[in-house]
């Protein structure tokens, strides 16, 4: 009776301390989404929230083959004016947020794919500084802010008696 007592007693803290012990957070990407330029020949937007993790991280780039380029671009104003500057790699701080929201950080996104813009989504991948790539889905939006796959409303009296 006190061989089983005094094997839980050794193994008890072993046991505690491994599940105290998990992988730890990662550093990920969500509420990803593009704003399409409402002219073809001109870029579009890219927007999201990078979360850190336990560890910082830095993004170095993002990349897709829903487009035919993507750059990583910082709004800022100064004087009255509004200037924007192409970064190359922004640090993401653990345990915390940084955005890509209009009038700050966000993606240029030049000529994106007609079959991305029908499927109302296009994939990015987002290189980390430590060789992880994240995958992330962003929904597209037309410049008016609605999806892109949304199908347009139809005229008052269309398709009445179908």
């Amino acid at each position: 009776m006190r061989a089983p007592f005094a094997l839980f007693a050794l193994t008890a803290p072993l046991m505690l301390g491994l599940s105290a012990c998990g992988d730890p957070a990662p550093t990920y990407i969500d509420q990803a989404w593009v704003r399409l330029s409402p002219n073809k020949d001109t870029p579009s937007a890219g927007y999201f929230i990078a979360h850190g993790g336990d560890s910082g991280a830095q993004l170095r780039g993002v990349l897709t083959d829903y487009a035919l380029k993507v750059e990583m671009h910082e709004s800022m104003s100064s004087g009255g004016m509004t200037s924007m500057k192409p970064v190359e790699s922004v640090d993401i701080p653990a345990k915390s947020q940084v955005a890509f929201a209009p009038g700050g950080k966000h993606l240029m996104l030049w000529g994106v794919n007609d079959t991305a813009i029908s499927r109302g989504k296009m994939q990015l991948t987002f290189l980390m500084s430590n060789g992880d790539r994240l995958l992330v889905d962003a929904v597209i939006r037309k410049a008016d802010g609605t999806d892109s796959a949304t199908p347009a409303p139809s005229k008052p009296g269309e398709h009445e008696g179908h």
